[in-house]
């Protein structure tokens, strides 16, 4: 069944934490993929590729799409937290729609208030703490690639294929035998020669 997934994307967004998430959702049957940023102007990411988005944050429905995906950028670290990201957060929780950042994306659902009292991960428990002085998680924080309770998921920049595999997972878990293909795939990169 095909999913919408609305991704936000700010300048400097992390090239590799985007990809296996979006484009592997062909392998679940597709779906919308919706490119959002701040202000609905393009931002340009860390390999310079410029992307040209459908819409700003303001006009994003935060509950039409059956995910939001917060991509990774330094810009989460050097301007946030945002109110409109936060809200749009928030109104999905409350709706019981789920919402997935990955590396400094963490920091808006940590903002949020997202992390405080559920399982989660990031960059590390430091990053979180340090740049996001209402955070109340770290008794829940978890240093692992991956980890997602079905409404929230989070990932450290380092894993964006365990990142892809648990948005799919919380997508379409009746997809379990296509993800596992998904993940052995990828990992094949990294058997021993």
């Amino acid at each position: 069944m095909a999913k919408s997934i609305a991704a936000v994307f700010l300048d400097g967004w992390a090239d590799w934490e985007a990809g296996p998430a979006l484009a592997g959702r062909e392998w679940l049957g597709g779906g919308e993929t919706i490119a959002v940023t701040l202000d609905g102007k393009p931002v340009r990411s860390i390999g310079g590729l410029l992307l040209q988005p459908d819409q700003a944050i303001a006009d994003l429905d935060p509950t039409a799409a059956d995910m939001l995906v917060l991509v990774g950028s330094d810009g989460w670290a050097q301007q946030g937290p945002f109110a409109p990201v936060t809200a749009a957060l928030r109104a999905r929780a409350q709706a019981g729609k789920p919402s997935a950042g990955i590396c400094a994306g963490t920091l808006a659902l940590a903002a949020a208030g997202l992390l405080d009292d559920r399982s989660h991960t990031s960059n590390s428990l430091e990053f979180l703490a340090g740049h996001v002085p209402a955070y109340r998680g770290q008794a829940h924080y978890q240093d692992w690639p991956c980890v997602g309770d079905g409404l929230v998921i989070t990932a450290p920049g380092t894993a964006p294929i365990a990142f892809a595999a648990t948005i799919f997972r919380t997508l379409a878990p009746e997809q379990e035998e296509t993800i596992a293909e998904f993940e052995r795939l990828f990992a094949l990169e990294h058997r021993a020669a």
